[in-house]
């Protein structure tokens, strides 16, 4: 029995979360198909160019025709999105806030405050761990109800190691998986060839969880497009595993957690 330490953090730091106001139904009413934060990474590794790479990938992506397809085919026609930029543990992040998508015109609305969305984020180091608490702190105060609720973490690096007292990856990965958010991982394996696998040992969990990889920053708009697609639909690849089983039992979300 692994130590109970992730899940004592993360139940803890759900205590000193600020409760805010839920956050009003965007641009509609009822229902979506999916609640999806896509966090990404504007930490010291990632240049000015690469930050605008992943915003214009993104955007690229929502104006994508498959894209609008995966939306338009869900059993309710629509999702929100919240853009969400982290770095170091101690640093702020920042977010768009949430985003109906239910169609051409929205997909474009969004496509176009993504790609304009400035970097306000202080650089520093790679706080994965606190970027997944602030992920699924947005997803608990949306007021949103969905049908499934997922993590989007890209990045080009493995956590680093914190000097003070915050959550790291496994505390950050228990505390979403506790509120039944699956997680899911683009890994731009620029400068750390095995981050795929280090994003599938310790980053990724909750049903159908996988990783995407970008072979560098050019690839990623590219990745993130076959990434939301199948995000959006909500299936596993026919003939393979998740990804979130090769390491570990598959079975509840919460088997993952630990």
């Amino acid at each position: 029995m692994r130590p109970l330490l992730p899940v004592l953090a993360a139940l803890l730091a759900a205590l000193l979360l600020p409760a805010g106001p839920a956050c009003a139904d965007p641009g509609g009413a009822g229902p979506l198909d999916l609640l999806l934060v896509l966090a990404v990474d504007a930490s010291g590794s990632v240049d000015d160019g690469e930050y605008a790479l992943q915003l214009g990938g993104i955007a690229a992506a929502l104006r994508a025709p498959e894209v609008q397809q995966a939306i338009a085919e869900g059993a309710r026609g629509s999702i929100a999105v919240n853009l969400a930029v982290w770095s170091e543990a101690n640093r702020p992040k920042d977010s768009s806030g949430w985003q109906r998508i239910d169609g051409p015109a929205s997909a474009e609305r969004v496509a176009q405050l993504i790609e304009r969305f400035p970097r306000r984020v202080v650089r520093g180091g790679t706080g994965i761990g606190k970027a997944l608490q602030y992920a699924a702190w947005q997803i608990g105060q949306s007021g949103l109800a969905a049908d499934r609720k997922v993590i989007d973490v890209s990045g080009d690096g493995s956590e680093t190691p914190f000097r003070e007292w915050s959550l790291d990856i496994a505390q950050g990965r228990a505390f979403a998986l506790l509120r039944g958010i699956t997680i899911n991982g683009l890994a731009i394996v620029q400068d750390e060839p095995g981050l795929a696998d280090y994003y599938r040992r310790h980053l990724i969990g909750g049903a159908g969880a996988f990783v995407e990889v970008a072979s560098g920053y050019a690839d990623f708009a590219a990745a993130i497009r076959r990434k939301l697609i199948r995000e959006i639909e909500g299936r596993p690849l026919v003939g393979r595993l998740p990804d979130s089983c090769r390491h570990r039992p598959c079975g509840q979300a919460l088997a993952t957690a630990w």
